[in-house]
């Protein structure tokens, strides 16, 4: 088994603004400050106690007049006979002192929303239950969740994870029920999915924010170019922690809230109090020159920044600002992913970081045909032909069979991720209809097919893949472990000459995969052990036995916990098809098996 990769930092650059992963072995890590020692905002001194007063003899007829509210740490007002005010403004004071401010609006109990269970997702649309978990300890899949390593080198893998962690789920014993939504969010953050991350967020009323939520709340806006999903956070979260994110947090929400004045004063405030400058502060500044009336014209220069975190990428995405070619090339695959979905961002600039997503799982094939459509919409007609759109458009509808497949076999050869482009082009390489003049592309239609789950379409070029023989390779493999049904020759002796000439990895992974199915028998005669002594391997079964395919899903993310596919052992990734085809996920595990041999 090779050695599994080191633990990675989520966002590249060591600036001391980063975004941080929890790390390996603290289960109670928190993602660390979105903003760099030395803006915090300190303490306030201590109020001056006001001056003592001469004794009044109480009138007892006198009604009581509460005292309006005021900031804490401030003096009391004095009264406004000690005033010495001499003009026409006195009865208004007065007036004003007098008044009775309203109570703070209480949310009515039988109003508010439960803590648990919570998910976006149920059984009736793609959910896994509310027992998908079982009663695995709390603590335990928190655990596992803080450290796994994301993205997965796997795209069904983490759209699995992602059900899995969307779905209406009770909580697991052991852990607060806030802080298990929290959890959730943090590891789909991490994985690229912001969007489902802020719908687990904001199911939860901030007033039962834990410290812990609040948190990953913050990163959540961030990743979502969203600074105003801040402004409910500012207030509470002042009150629970001293994060240097929330004076600058009151500033932007100032202006965008119409107020500039308060924008300005806070800005400058935070600036003088913490003596910090920078791109930080500047791209706080640029979201405040976007609000009302604040007459702030805020240049942003990247030279310099060595380093993109969250903090960066939300406020320089929120405001349309391009993000150098340099900083994104350094930055984690999970950053690309929240550019692809970032709404201020021109969609020119989003099309690469879509293809990235979509392997990662995270954009699916139709958003990715529906990005490539809208560009060319926007495009010079003289220009359209030669685009990414406009030959995605022939795949579709040239007036040749060969036309469409000579536009498709241009995409699959082109562009940083082949596997991306294959998803692209996947409804269009469905449309051909199977024969034997076509087998020597029966592979990449094969492969691109599968790759967005359309498993009957691709299972009909069975017959022609079998007529190749040995020549058949890599579509004979997907078909031998994706198709809804064998259609392919899956005996001993092919599998065995397959395995010959694959390579020993390759082809014990899909001995792996077959047995996992249940389509191969005695595994162990290829290489294969079907009962490894390991923890992972122990709790994985257990967790299939107890039908919990929720824990079943995590389990799997974390024995896949490697740079690429050519990391995962064949007796885990038995052990991992196993388990969910046991708990009812078997098209899951067949997706999964049919990357693994697209991607080998």
């Amino acid at each position: 088994m090779k050695p599994l990769r080191a633990k990675l930092l989520f966002l590249a650059g060591t600036a001391a603004f980063a975004f941080a992963i929890p790390a390996a072995g603290q289960r109670d890590a928190t993602p660390a400050p979105v903003l760099p020692p030395g803006f915090g905002d300190p303490s306030d001194p201590p109020a001056k106690e006001p001056p003592p007063k001469e004794p009044v003899a109480e009138d007892p007829a006198a009604p009581e007049v509460p005292e309006p509210a005021r900031p804490r740490g401030l003096p009391a007002r004095p009264l406004a006979d000690e005033l010495p005010i001499e003009d026409s403004a006195v009865e208004d004071l007065e007036a004003l002192a007098l008044q009775n401010l309203p109570p703070p609006i209480e949310i009515p109990e039988e109003a508010r929303r439960p803590t648990n269970p919570v998910g976006a997702l149920r059984p009736a649309n793609w959910g896994l239950g509310l027992d998908a978990f079982g009663n695995a300890n709390g603590r335990f899949l928190s655990g596992l969740m803080g450290r796994l390593d994301a993205p997965l080198p796997s795209r069904w893998g983490s759209i699995l994870l992602r059900r899995a962690l969307l779905s209406e789920v009770s909580a697991p014993p052991g852990l607060n029920e806030v802080d298990w939504v929290a959890e959730r969010a943090w590891l789909l953050l991490r994985m690229g999915e912001a969007d489902a991350a802020r719908a687990l967020v904001q199911a939860i009323d901030v007033d039962r924010f834990t410290p812990r939520m609040f948190t990953v709340a913050v990163q959540v806006a961030l990743a979502t170019a969203d600074p105003a999903a801040l402004c409910p956070l500012v207030g509470p979260g002042r009150r629970t922690s001293d994060e240097p994110v929330w004076p600058l947090a009151d500033a932007m929400c100032a202006a965008l809230e119409g107020d500039s004045s308060a924008a300005s004063q806070r800005i400058d405030q935070a600036r003088r109090r913490s003596g910090a400058g920078g791109i930080d502060l500047l791209l706080a500044e640029k979201v405040i020159g976007a609000g009302t009336n604040t007459r702030r014209a805020v240049t942003i220069e990247w030279e310099g920044v060595d380093g993109l975190n969250s903090w960066r990428f939300g406020l320089a995405s929120a405001t349309g600002l391009e993000i150098p070619e340099a900083l994104m090339k350094g930055a984690a695959p999970a950053v690309w992913a929240w550019q692809a979905r970032a709404p201020m961002v021109p969609l020119d600039q989003r099309v690469v970081a879509a293809e990235r997503a979509a392997a990662l799982g995270v954009f699916s094939h139709a958003a990715l045909v529906e990005m490539h459509s809208l560009l060319l919409d926007s495009l010079d007609p003289s220009e359209a032909d030669d685009s990414i759109g406009g030959r995605l458009r022939r795949a579709y509808a040239a007036g040749t069979i060969g036309g469409r497949m000579d536009a498709m076999q241009g995409l699959w050869g082109e562009g940083a991720d082949r596997y991306g482009r294959f998803i692209l082009t996947a409804t269009a390489a469905s449309r051909i209809p199977a024969a034997e003049e076509r087998a020597e592309r029966a592979e990449d239609l094969v492969a691109s097919m599968m790759s967005a789950g359309l498993d009957r379409a691709a299972a009909r070029w069975g017959g022609v893949v079998e007529g190749k023989g040995e020549d058949g390779g890599r579509a004979w493999s997907i078909l031998a472990v994706g198709a809804p049904r064998p259609v392919v020759d899956l005996s001993a002796g092919r599998v065995e000459a397959f395995a010959d000439e694959a390579g020993q990895h390759r082809g014990r992974m899909l001995v792996a995969a077959l047995a996992g199915l249940g389509r191969l028998e005695d595994p162990a005669s290829f290489g294969v052990n079907p009962a490894p002594r390991s923890r992972w391997s122990n709790l994985i079964a257990a967790a299939a036995r107890s039908n919990q395919p929720g824990t079943v899903a995590l389990l799997a993310g974390v024995g896949m916990q490697t740079a690429n596919w050519r990391g995962v052992p064949p007796d885990h990734f038995y052990q991992m098809i196993r388990a969910l085809r046991e708990v009812g996920l078997e098209y899951e595990a067949r997706m999964i098996a049919a990357e693994a041999m697209t991607r080998l």
